[in-house]
């Protein structure tokens, strides 16, 4: 029988599941709304976030190995494709990660998940990047 470690479990069970995604995508909203320095990002997004929060809990559920409740919707998620009609350059990817960051530093309290989940949320940002 093998024993679970850390490298076995989901980053889904680490977290605590649904209910700790979903609290850290309302508080990265949340942050995004309050933070001066986030109003890049925070004004390519509708006055409502309530659709994007609800798109980014499901897309976070699935990419942490939890349920693939996005793909379930809206199937497969194109990251890149799907950002493309927005700029997003070094500085809007600093922008969503200081949200992000601010949001997991608040919400999830294992350090090393923390960061785990900040180096492959850096990643993804990074990708998404289409301008200079």
């Amino acid at each position: 029988m093998q024993t679970e470690t850390a490298t076995t479990v989901s980053h889904f069970d680490r977290i605590g599941g649904a209910d700790t995604i979903r609290a850290l995508v309302k508080r990265f909203y949340q942050v995004m709304d309050e933070l001066p320095e986030a109003y890049g990002i925070r004004k390519l997004h509708a006055e409502d976030l309530q659709g994007s929060e609800d798109k980014l809990f499901k897309f976070l559920c699935g990419w942490m190995d939890g349920p693939q409740l996005y793909v379930q919707e809206y199937g497969h998620p194109m990251l890149r494709r799907r950002h493309l009609p927005f700029s997003i350059g070094a500085s809007e990817r600093d922008q969503w990660l200081l949200c992000m960051n601010t949001a997991l530093l608040e919400v999830v309290e294992d350090q090393q998940l923390r960061g785990e989940l900040s180096a492959a949320f850096a990643k993804v940002a990074d990708h998404m990047r289409n301008t200079h």
